[in-house]
């Protein structure tokens, strides 16, 4: 299926639902690129896997989105240039109608792989007329009603109203029959005037016809043919007095073969094609019963088929004086090595149509559209990669954003939000503080490289415990940590994330040890919390960084500098916050700097808890160090050929 009704059906839900819901669904369907290629060919299962997304997604009723799809169509279709053909293709309702196989036919220049509907007018009347709609897939009614209606509103401006008056499938083909209701009295009439007396025109010798048209096929009520042209003559020369429907099969339009069927589609080109290949047929000269390569057929089952008839495209003519129909056609072939393999010459072609032209125009250019596709593709494969490449450039972006401020925020930043626009109150998250009491002795005794390594040991820890916790980071200065639980995501249970997540600092400390020179054991670290209002925003430009601003955040600070070594400090508020599942004790009044008395608690445990072992710590972080190098690798990967090239 072509990428053009992909198009089509994205379209609709953007115009429909807006882009937000299509990039919804396409995710959910795990499409990867935003939008499809009109001349690509998709798997026909891939629209079915989609439009279940959509449905669910959405909510919406198949048969309504369906038709509504199909009515977007006609607007969709004006967008890739095709509006002005549709608009001109029929004068009435029913011309256009009629009109719509022969204009597949063209289109299968630029859609070679289209397996387009039939359409069929019959029982026409003032009030409407009844439509017959062929197609080798299967629900596309809705779709079709949508289409229709659209096409009466848009180019002939009337009202419709369609009923499906049968469906049935026959073989592979659904058959539908449509009542189409409408204001049909302006139906044009042949003019009388205008017709000519045949007794006036001279007679034409058949040979003279059969000269001028050397693909000529006359053939009677019971399909036996009669008479051929010149040119078929010459590769078919027993093809006179065989049954026309054995010998040959309908391409297009998709009707059963019989005599009156064609009567009816006078007003469509026909695309015939032998039944047997047309090697075999000239081995024969068109005899039936020629043995074809059968032996050969089990060792070619994976191979691609290929089609080896010879097609004939063109009209056929009912002469109502000898009850005949005469077929007009010539061969359908794309290059000089089709028309060898036909047994064709190009002085057997027409000179009266452009079938010469085109046959060696195209031999011509072939080598240069060769080039200039081969050039296409390599361009194509580069883009590709490009693309490729931009996307993991991306990806590492926005995780390095990620890693700056909340994944909210990096997207309102994204979208063009400013610094201040970002900004938001929070009435009330909890907020926990740690240092390392004995930090300025660490830095004075020992070199610059433990240091840093101690404090990636203990943050790296940290970082693994916020994500277990659900605590955000705000910021690490020096030896300090400062994590937060309310925002930039907002939950009620802010306070007992921190008091898990001061635990677990707590008690993971003691697998960090001390580097001082002489100092046996783990560092020991004081814990600060308060719970209150904040405002989080994104502070600078060159750097910018998610900041958090408020008393509660001085409160907090204070918590922790007033606090002892291995204890969990808290105000009343937080105590206030706490479930009984916590053991907290009172300290009792404590003078802090700009705060004055204040009753403070400690926070000792809670029940059932389960501490973190060093062994579940050193695994996270080692799979999170894997990560990073897996990242830094790929990237790595991708800009080598660029390097070696």
């Amino acid at each position: 299926m072509y990428g053009l009704i992909f198009e089509n059906f994205s379209g609709y839900i953007k115009v429909k639902y807006g882009e937000d819901a299509w990039d919804n669904v396409r995710r959910l369907a795990n499409i990867d690129t935003p939008t499809f290629s009109i001349h690509q060919v998709y798997p026909e299962q891939l629209l079915g896997k989609i439009a279940k997304k959509t449905f669910t997604t959405l909510g919406c009723n198949a048969d309504e989105f369906f038709e509504g799809m199909g009515f977007y169509f006609i607007e969709f279709a004006a967008q890739y240039g095709y509006g002005d053909v549709l608009a001109l293709l029929g004068r009435e309702l029913r011309d256009f109608l009629n009109g719509l196989d022969n204009l597949h036919e063209y289109l299968k220049f630029s859609y070679p792989r289209i397996r387009a509907p039939s359409y069929f007018v019959d029982n026409e009347t003032p009030q409407g007329l009844m439509l017959h709609y062929r197609s080798k897939r299967r629900g596309f009614t809705t779709y079709t009603i949508g289409q229709l209606k659209a096409v009466a509103d848009t180019y002939y401006k009337i009202e419709m109203a369609i009923e499906v008056k049968e469906s049935e499938i026959k073989f592979d083909t659904v058959h539908v029959s449509f009542q189409m209701t409408f204001d049909n009295k302006t139906k044009a009439k042949a003019n009388s005037d205008l017709v000519r007396e045949e007794a006036r025109l001279p007679a034409v010798s058949s040979s003279v016809l059969f000269e001028i048209f050397p693909f000529i096929i006359v053939f009677g009520e019971d399909m036996q043919v009669q008479s051929i042209g010149r040119s078929l003559n010459q590769i078919l020369p027993n093809l006179p007095g065989q049954k026309m429907n054995e010998f040959f099969d309908v391409v297009r339009p998709l009707i059963e073969f019989k005599f009156d069927n064609i009567l009816s589609r006078s007003n469509n080109i026909f695309e015939l094609m032998t039944n047997e290949a047309i090697d075999v047929l000239l081995k024969t000269g068109g005899a039936q019963g020629g043995e074809g390569d059968e032996d050969g057929d089990d060792d070619n089952m994976m191979e691609e088929e290929v089609d080896k008839s010879l097609h004939l495209k063109g009209q056929m003519n009912f002469m109502a004086d000898w009850n005949v129909v005469m077929f007009l056609g010539s061969p359908a072939i794309k290059d000089l090595e089709q028309l060898a393999q036909a047994g064709l010459f190009i002085c057997d072609l027409s000179m009266h149509d452009f079938s010469r032209d085109l046959l060696l125009a195209s031999s011509q250019q072939s080598n240069e559209l060769k080039d200039a596709l081969d050039s296409e593709m390599e361009k194509t494969k580069l883009m590709e990669e490009s693309m490729g490449k931009l996307d993991i450039e991306m990806k590492r972006s926005d995780e390095l954003l990620s890693q700056m401020m909340p994944k909210s925020v990096a997207q309102k930043i994204k979208d063009g939000a400013s610094a201040v626009e970002t900004c938001e109150i929070f009435e009330m998250v909890t907020i926990v503080f740690n240092d390392i009491p004995m930090f300025g002795d660490i830095c004075a005794q020992c070199d610059g490289m433990q240091i840093v390594a101690m404090l990636n040991n203990m943050f790296g820890m940290f970082d693994v415990l916020s994500d277990k916790n659900k605590v955000y980071k705000v910021e690490t200065v020096k030896d300090c940590f400062v994590g937060v639980a309310g925002a930039p995501e907002r939950t009620k249970n802010h306070a007992e994330l921190i008091m898990d997540m001061a635990m677990d600092m707590r008690d993971c400390v003691q697998f960090v040890k001390d580097p001082r020179p002489g100092v046996e054991g783990h560092i020991k670290i004081r814990l600060g919390s308060h719970s209150g209002q904040v405002v989080g925003g994104i502070v600078g430009n060159k750097c910018p960084r998610y900041c958090l601003f408020g008393d509660a955040m001085n409160t907090s600070s204070r918590m922790m500098s007033f606090g002892q070594e291995q204890n969990i400090h808290v105000s009343g508020t937080v105590k206030g916050l706490l479930p009984a599942s916590y053991t907290v004790k009172e300290r009792g009044k404590v003078t802090v700097k700009g705060k004055g008395e204040m009753v403070t608690f400690w926070v000792e445990s809670k029940a059932n808890r389960i501490p973190p072992t060093e062994e579940e710590l050193q695994a996270a972080l080692a799979a999170l160090q894997a990560k990073k190098k897996e990242d830094a690798t790929g990237v790595a990967a991708e800009e080598a050929p660029k390097a070696e090239g």
